[in-house]
C-alpha cells in the first residue's frame, strides 16, 4: 500500500538494527525520528563490542537436540565458553526451558534455521551497499570467516549443522592443514583443519560503522531526539506519540529497537516477550603484529578472532546473568588466554600493552529468533528486537521487513516466524 503522505515514523534504538530499519523507512519516504540517550554505536550498545562478522551462515540457533545434558556443566564450570550464575538460574529458570525445549528436536530447529536464513543470506551485500552511501566502504573486509578445529574428527563430529547449511546454499570449503598453515601462517598447528565460509565477511569497526550509517541519517532529513523512551500514548488503539524521559515524540508510527530495553517497551505496547541479556565480552590486543584477513573460530573456544583498526579483538561466548550483575573479567582472561593459544609466536607481544576489556548486553529470545510484527496493542507499534548475537548479521533484512510492516505495504518475505504472539501460545 503506497500513502500520499509520509508518515512521522519514531524508531526507539540507534544499534546497528535501529539504524538499518530507520533507514529503510526513511528510504520509503517517511519521515524518521531517532530516540536515543547515547550516541549511535557508542560503547553503550551491543552494537560496538560484537565480532564483527557478517554471516550468511548464521542460521543455526544456539539450542540444539541433547543441549540439555550439558546444561550442568554451565553452572560448573565458570570458564567454559557459555555459562550460567548461579545466583541467576531462578530467574533464568523458565527462558532456560524454552530453551531448551526449542531446540529439542531436529525439525524444530530446522524451522528455525529457515527463519533465520531469511534475515541472513543477503547481508554482505546489503550492509556493503549501505556502507558505501555512509561512505565507509574501507569498513566491509568480503575475505571469508573460518571456524578452526583441531581436527577433522572435530569437524565431522559437528556434520549435521554444516550440511543444514549447504542445503540453505551456504558455501564453504574444507582446509586441510597444510593450506591452512598457508593461510594462516601465524596460528598455532594445534589447529589441523578449517571449514570457511566463503561468502562471509565482516565490518572492520562497528562503533564507527554506526555512527556513520546514523550520520548518513540525519543528512538526509532524519531528527535526532537525545532521550530515553519510556512508553507509549495510545488512544482508541492509535499511537498518538513515544514518551521518553525527556517529554513526548509525536509520531505516526513507532519501532521498538531498543536491544536489551526492548522488554519492557514491548510489554507497554501489549506483549510479554522472555528476553534476556545474552552477555558478550570482548578484549582488544593493541598492535598485535599480525593481520588476519579472515575471522577464525577456534572449535575449543568458540568466539570471533578478527583484525580490526584498533588490535586483534576476541570475542563472544555466552554468559547468562541478570543484566545488573558486575562483570566477571575473568571472562576477559580467558579470552586472552585463547589468544596466547592460537598464535604462541605473539603471545609476548599480547601481553606488552594493556588490552581494552568490554560488556555488552545481547538481547536474546529462547527459541532462536527476533522478535519482528505488530504490537498487540497497536497496528502502529512494529517489534525489531531480539536478535542476540547476530544482530550485525541479521539488521539490514530486519530493516525491509520493518519498513514494509510500517507502512502496510507486502512484506519481502513471510513475518508469521518473527510475531511475538509465539510467546503467549
Amino acid at each position: 500500500m503506497t500513502r500520499e503522505a509520509p508518515l512521522t515514523v519514531a524508531v526507539i534504538g540507534a544499534g546497528i538494527v535501529g539504524l538499518c530499519a530507520a533507514l529503510e523507512v526513511q528510504r520509503a519516504g517517511h519521515r524518521v525520528v531517532i530516540v536515543e540517550p547515547d550516541e549511535p554505536g557508542g560503547r553503550q550498545a551491543a552494537s560496538y563490542g560484537n565480532g564483527t562478522w557478517i554471516n550468511p551462515a548464521a542460521i543455526l540457533p544456539i539450542s540444539l537436540p541433547g543441549l540439555w545434558r550439558r546444561v550442568p556443566g554451565f553452572l560448573l564450570d565458570p570458564t567454559g565458553p557459555f555459562v550460567i550464575r548461579w545466583r541467576d538460574l531462578p530467574r533464568l529458570a523458565g527462558w532456560l526451558l524454552r530453551f531448551v525445549a526449542a531446540g529439542r528436536n531436529w525439525a524444530l530447529v530446522g524451522a528455525c534455521a529457515r527463519g533465520r536464513y531469511l534475515l541472513c543470506k543477503d547481508t554482505v551485500d546489503e550492509h556493503l551497499a549501505y556502507a558505501r552511501e555512509a561512505g565507509v566502504p574501507g569498513l566491509i573486509r568480503r575475505d571469508g570467516l573460518m571456524y578452526v578445529y583441531r581436527g577433522r574428527d572435530e569437524f565431522l563430529a559437528e556434520r549435521r549443522v554444516w550440511d543444514m547449511r549447504r542445503d540453505f546454499g551456504v558455501r564453504f570449503s574444507e582446509i586441510e592443514a597444510g593450506e591452512l598453515r598457508r593461510l594462516q601462517p601465524e596460528l598455532s598447528t594445534e589447529y589441523g583443519f578449517g571449514a570457511r565460509l566463503d561468502d562471509a565477511g565482516q565490518i572492520t569497526d562497528p562503533g564507527a560503522y554506526c555512527g556513520a550509517l546514523a550520520r548518513l541519517l540525519v543528512a538526509r532529513g532524519a531528527r535526532r531526539v537525545i532521550a530515553r523512551a519510556t512508553g507509549f500514548d495510545i488512544a482508541a488503539g492509535r499511537l498518538r506519540a513515544v514518551r521518553t524521559d525527556g517529554g513526548p515524540v509525536a509520531c505516526d508510527r513507532a519501532v521498538i529497537a531498543a536491544g536489551i530495553g526492548s522488554a519492557l517497551l514491548a510489554c507497554a505496547a501489549g506483549d510479554a516477550v522472555p528476553l534476556i541479556s545474552e552477555r558478550g565480552y570482548h578484549v582488544v590486543i593493541p598492535d598485535p603484529g599480525l593481520d588476519i584477513a579472515t575471522g577464525l573460530m577456534p572449535s575449543d573456544g568458540q568466539m570471533g578472532v578478527v583484525s580490526t583498526p584498533q588490535g586483534l579483538r576476541l570475542a563472544g561466548q555466552v554468559e547468562l546473568a541478570d543484566v545488573s550483575a558486575p562483570p566477571d573479567w575473568r571472562r576477559a582472561e580467558i579470552l586472552l588466554g585463547y589468544a596466547r593459544k592460537m598464535f604462541p609466536g605473539r603471545a609476548a607481544r599480547f601481553d606488552a600493552k594493556p588490552v581494552d576489556r568490554w560488556l555488552g548486553h545481547r538481547p536474546s529470545t529462547p527459541d532462536g529468533l527476533p522478535c519482528i510484527g505488530p504490537a498487540s496493542a497497536t497496528p502502529d507499534i512494529v517489534h525489531c528486537f531480539g536478535h542476540a548475537h547476530t544482530g550485525l548479521t541479521q539488521a539490514p533484512a530486519s530493516g525491509r521487513l520493518v519498513a514494509a510492516l510500517v507502512a502496510g505495504d507486502v512484506p519481502p518475505f513471510d513475518p508469521s516466524p518473527f510475531s511475538a504472539t509465539r510467546f503467549a501460545r
